[in-house]
């Protein structure tokens, strides 16, 4: 054999071995939702469809109803290799990066009409900031508007004063406009929060309709404020040093089949939170609005914890104004069409 022939031997296999460790990829994702639920059975469906697209280059494995721990667990998990990515609440990738929470300020929507306005303008924006900073994310799903749930009927900032309220564990967000409004919060994991209302270590808690019924918290609680107070997300997010060792094929794949499949969540979660919220209603949970001026009161104190935020770098005034810019323009077309 020639020498010239050895040599051409030598590099085509070469190639052939690099070119199969860049592609063939494990994808490790933890995730708080059961098994059962519309988001693992949505993410299940796209990674056959991607296992199948890709000829099995591409493999998931999920983890689901937290085993690998919370959110915090689950990112130290994925700095040290063990996981490659997770399904995160928008707060737990503050750390990360700052605006990711901002469609999660307090009081900042009102309709989901609103919402749908601001996301077709602003998602992009996220995305790319959560890729900047090491994180490749294929859609952010919607969990809902999050209201207030309580034993006893909450209309003014007073009464919530006077409640034993649950945050989540670790939620930073959360702790800040809570502190704000002169209310030392409870934190509890996910885990017991039931058991929290039960034994009257708590008394009030703020979340979606659908997450209420899932957890059962609905049972322990007798009053649902009806005024949107936050606006619940998630995001599925890999690493981006393990999306980097794919190869920009299946790259494409990966985008365009966990895109839609999150697209498909997001829709789903909203008929099922518009379901959710009139199931409890219809359990006789009872519903109270705050009083205009009750509510006028909300807002100017929200608006101080705005500024706080910034302050203390949770989050930028520019992605604030961003939104508010979008808001402002939302509400601009529709008061002209209405005329």
């Amino acid at each position: 054999m020639k020498y010239c022939e050895i040599i051409r031997i030598f590099l085509l296999s070469g190639l052939i071995l690099c070119s199969t460790r860049v592609s063939a990829v494990e994808i490790k994702i933890a995730t708080l939702s059961p098994d059962g639920q519309v988001w693992m059975e949505k993410m299940r469906e796209g990674a056959e469809e991607i296992l199948e697209k890709t000829h099995q280059r591409i493999r998931f494995k999920f983890y689901p109803g937290g085993v690998m721990g919370d959110d915090g667990a689950v990112l130290r998990k994925i700095r040290i290799g063990q996981l490659q990515g997770g399904v995160f609440v928008a707060g737990s990738l503050a750390h990360i990066f700052p605006d990711s929470q901002v469609y999660g300020l307090p009081l900042k929507f009102n309709t989901f009409e609103e919402v749908d306005y601001v996301r077709k303008r602003m998602d992009p924006v996220l995305m790319d900031g959560l890729e900047k900073n090491g994180f490749v994310s294929f859609g952010l799903a919607e969990g809902g508007f999050a209201f207030i749930m309580s034993k006893a009927p909450i209309r003014t900032i007073d009464d919530l004063r006077r409640q034993k309220v649950w945050i989540p564990d670790n939620d930073r967000m959360s702790l800040v406009v809570l502190t704000a409004f002169d209310i030392a919060p409870i934190p509890l994991t996910l885990a017991d929060v039931r058991a929290g209302l039960q034994t009257g270590l708590i008394d009030t808690v703020t979340t979606p309709p659908i997450g209420a019924l899932a957890l059962q918290w609905h049972t322990q609680i007798k009053y649902l404020t009806e005024t949107p107070i936050v606006y619940i997300y998630g995001f599925l997010s890999v690493d981006k040093k393990t999306f980097s060792n794919i190869s920009p094929e299946d790259q494409k794949i990966l985008r365009e089949v966990m895109g839609r499949v999150f697209r498909e969540i997001d829709r789903r979660n909203r008929q099922d939170n518009v379901k959710a919220l009139e199931a409890l209603r219809n359990q006789g949970i009872q519903f109270v609005k705050p009083s205009p001026d009750a509510l006028n009161e909300w807002h100017t104190k929200v608006s101080e914890i705005y500024k706080q935020l910034v302050e203390m770098d949770r989050v930028s005034r520019h992605i604030i104004d961003v939104l508010d810019k979008n808001l402002a323009d939302y509400h601009s077309q529709h008061a002209e069409a209405d005329k």
